[in-house]
């Protein structure tokens, strides 16, 4: 992001109308801190679910469908937008996104009642997939030539720095000032990508000849569908381990509540390396960094739950399973890009709203062996299992294209 290139076609207009110039590093800037604000309300909320439950009056796993409900408004919101906004001016677009982000987080700092808590969460998740995808279509589409995988990456590890920075700080302030506080931090940081957007962002039309049937039609590809679900499946099993860290690392390996931010900022550096690493995978092979990131995410939620007993032991663990989900996050957004073909806003859209499919399903079924009495080591298990089915949707996907490409050779 530091980078002073300024990128073909990257020009915003000064106080007199007249176009200029901007560098792509702040362009890259500018939607790598709406990451950044996104990735903090979705995360935050696992840190501070002993909080939450205590403060509704509910129990953690009846808090953790607060995750859930952020989940599917993501789900709803990143087709439905993708739908209606294909047309329009990306900056306009992104700006939109960002208001309607800041009201769903204000929203939730102001519960009073658990249904209003869901209703909050679920609204600040509708723009979440949607600028993902517009603001890594703008990045690829302003990014200099043979770089456009790295430029998505970059925007990417807005996401992964949340977890590094924005997560910890904002679980320590909703721990020790009251879980209101961290959704105030949000919705300043929304409010700071607004600005960044608008002011460094240009100006760049919509697909005009974007319609609603090549838009859905993307949706019926097989090698869409193969995708999608990969991402719902395999991704799933960080979230049934992340979403009740806190609780694991208390009750099952005997550490305070104090070391939660240790454990999410290990999270947060494993996707920030992740995220960098899988930049530079995606040159060699975009498929094959999905397989390696499946396999190796779901060997260390395994490991997780075996580990579990020793508390720190699983330090390393957690690092791990969020460096090899960080890989398949960057290159299931860029096999999307590449399988949607003539409905890029869709396809791009639609990556987080599988991946977050994959945060509910997680949650839920984490929850749901927790509830059952199976202790909170049981989440790995299931995790592990998702993630061996998402690779054997890879595998799947992966052989159509071998068997499509021999057919039209």
């Amino acid at each position: 992001m530091t980078s002073t290139t300024t990128a073909p076609g990257a020009t915003t207009e000064n106080a007199a109308g007249a176009a200029r110039p901007v560098p792509f590093g702040w362009v890259l800037l500018a939607l790598a801190t709406g990451g950044f604000a996104i990735g903090t309300t979705e995360f935050v909320s696992m840190g501070l679910l002993p909080e939450i439950s205590r403060g509704l009056g509910v129990s953690i796993p009846s808090a953790g469908h607060a995750i859930s409900a952020y989940a599917l408004g993501v789900v709803v919101g990143a087709p439905l937008i993708a739908f209606l906004g294909s047309r329009w001016p990306r900056r306009a677009v992104l700006i939109g996104l960002m208001a309607m982000f800041v009201v769903g987080n204000l929203a939730t700092s102001f519960v009073d009642s658990y249904g209003a808590m869901l209703a909050a969460r679920f609204v600040s998740g509708l723009p979440h997939g949607a600028y993902f995808g517009v603001a890594s279509l703008v990045a690829a589409n302003l990014a200099p030539a043979g770089r456009a995988g790295r430029a998505v990456a970059t925007v990417m590890l807005g996401l992964s720095f949340a977890n590094v920075v924005g997560v910890p700080a904002s679980t320590w302030l909703g721990q020790n000032i009251g879980w209101e506080t961290a959704y105030w931090v949000v919705a300043a940081l929304g409010l700071l990508t607004l600005t960044l957007v608008a002011v460094f962002v240009p100006r760049i039309p919509g697909d005009r000849e974007a319609h609603w049937r090549t838009e859905l039609g993307a949706l019926r590809r097989p090698q869409v569908i193969l995708t999608l679900l990969a991402g719902a499946v395999g991704f799933g099993g960080m979230f049934a381990v992340y979403t009740y860290i806190v609780p694991t690392v208390n009750e099952v390996g005997g550490l305070p509540e104090s070391v939660a931010p240790f454990f999410l900022l290990a999270f947060g550096l494993g996707m920030v390396v992740g995220t960098w690493l899988a930049g530079r995978l995606a040159d060699w092979s975009v498929l094959r960094s999905l397989l390696i990131g499946g396999a190796g995410q779901g060997v260390s939620l395994l490991l997780f739950s075996l580990l579990a007993p020793y508390g720190w032991a699983t330090l390393p663990v957690v690092f791990a399973i969020t460096a090899l989900g960080s890989v398949m996050v960057v290159n299931l957004q860029l096999r999307l890009m590449t399988v949607s073909s003539d409905a890029p806003t869709m396809g791009a859209a639609m990556n987080h709203a599988s991946l977050n499919v994959a945060n509910a399903l997680g949650a839920w079924l984490g929850g749901l062996v927790v509830a059952a009495g199976w202790g909170f080591r049981a989440p790995g298990v299931v995790g592990a299992g998702l993630s061996v089915l998402g690779v054997a949707l890879i595998v799947a996907s992966g052989l159509l294209e071998r068997r499509t490409q021999a057919a039209n050779a």
